[in-house]
């Protein structure tokens, strides 16, 4: 957990036309499942994931890093440890071991628990989730899903989501960061009808949590593992809860002018992955994606350090010019700030 003071804030490069109204700026989000697994679930993770903090904060010092990450699977020591050697200036986690849901579901998942495979009431680790930012991280909340949406082995941890809200000086409002990791398919070797159940109950979940802390006036990103590749089931319950916008949707069509530096295949390239971001505009500041490409997925110089790539989105922000604020008002939490 790190902070950043306000008046410490790094200024974001804000473009404004001559002529023009509305002025610009940038924010890169990446989203990363790190594989911080500790044995005997994973063996001989260390040096991978020192690796991992190394490249971000030699990424960071010459000012190329993204702006915000999204970790997942932050289990380990050596997984916690190479966050925290990136560098970030202002860093968050999300629900910790003895989290607990807002209220429990009152209906039991379908088909019966199993101690055998993890479902024994009792977390032994915490969601695995953190948010690493350059920029200040004015407020944060976070939410456990809970006993009664979670199937198998996925029971184990206390997964949940993490709102992370940071402030970029000049820009009028902040911008809010949701970051999460839903239970597994296969690997949570539950039987098909109660992992999906509660895969369900968890994309419900997230879209409450995101309905009752997210400010309309504000931008938002939300990112994680979503583990839905390839499960149409997933996609349209998921569906049922969220109306994001989602950023393979809109960088797929040629007409967005979404630089895709990345390959997809097919017609719908969302189905091949579980690493994803979905985003939403404020009523003040508007957002949408300009870039995609890929991290640590194996492409000269950029090795494959875990079994998921790093998914790394250039948002563009816009406002109309004179609504800007400086930060020190942004962390007040001035009224003109949020409308």
């Amino acid at each position: 957990m790190r902070s950043l003071p306000c008046a410490e804030a790094p200024l974001p490069s804000i473009k404004s036309e001559v002529g023009e109204r509305v002025a610009t700026t940038t924010l890169s989000v990446l989203t990363y499942n790190i594989e911080g697994l500790a044995w005997p679930a994973r063996r001989g993770r260390a040096r991978y994931l020192r690796e991992i903090g190394a490249r971000l904060a030699k990424l960071r010092e010459a000012g190329q890093s993204p702006d915000v990450v999204l970790f997942q699977e932050v289990f380990s020591n050596n997984a916690k440890r190479a966050v925290a050697a990136t560098g970030y200036s202002a860093t968050t986690s999300g629900p910790k071991r003895t989290t607990r849901a807002p209220r429990p579901r009152p209906d039991p998942l379908p088909g019966r628990s199993s101690p055998k495979r993890g479902e024994l009431g009792i977390r032994f680790l915490g969601s695995g989730l953190a948010i690493a930012s350059r920029y200040p991280i004015v407020h944060t909340e976070v939410q456990a899903y809970g006993r009664r949406s979670c199937a198998g082995i996925d029971c184990l941890s206390n997964k949940g989501l993490v709102l992370a809200r940071i402030i970029m000086p000049g820009v009028p409002t902040p911008v809010d960061l949701y970051n999460t990791h839903m239970n597994s398919r296969l690997a949570s070797r539950a039987p098909a009808e109660r992992e999906a159940a509660a895969h369900d109950r968890q994309s419900l979940m997230a879209s409450e949590f995101i309905n009752r802390t997210h400010l309309d006036a504000y931008p938002l990103v939300f990112g994680g593992d979503f583990n839905m590749a390839n499960s149409e089931a997933r996609w349209d319950h998921f569906s049922r809860h969220q109306s994001l916008s989602l950023v393979h949707h809109v960088c797929n069509e040629p007409s967005s002018g979404c630089d895709v530096r990345m390959s997809w295949d097919g017609d719908a390239p969302w189905m091949d992955t579980q690493d994803l971001q979905f985003f939403w505009s404020g009523d003040v500041v508007s957002i949408r994606p300009v870039r995609v490409e890929a991290m640590f997925d194996g492409s000269p110089g950029s090795p494959m350090l875990s079994d998921h790539d790093g998914f790394l989105v250039t948002y563009e922000l816009a406002w109309q010019q004179g609504r800007e604020r400086p930060a020190a008002q942004l962390c007040r939490g001035d009224p003109d700030s949020r409308s």
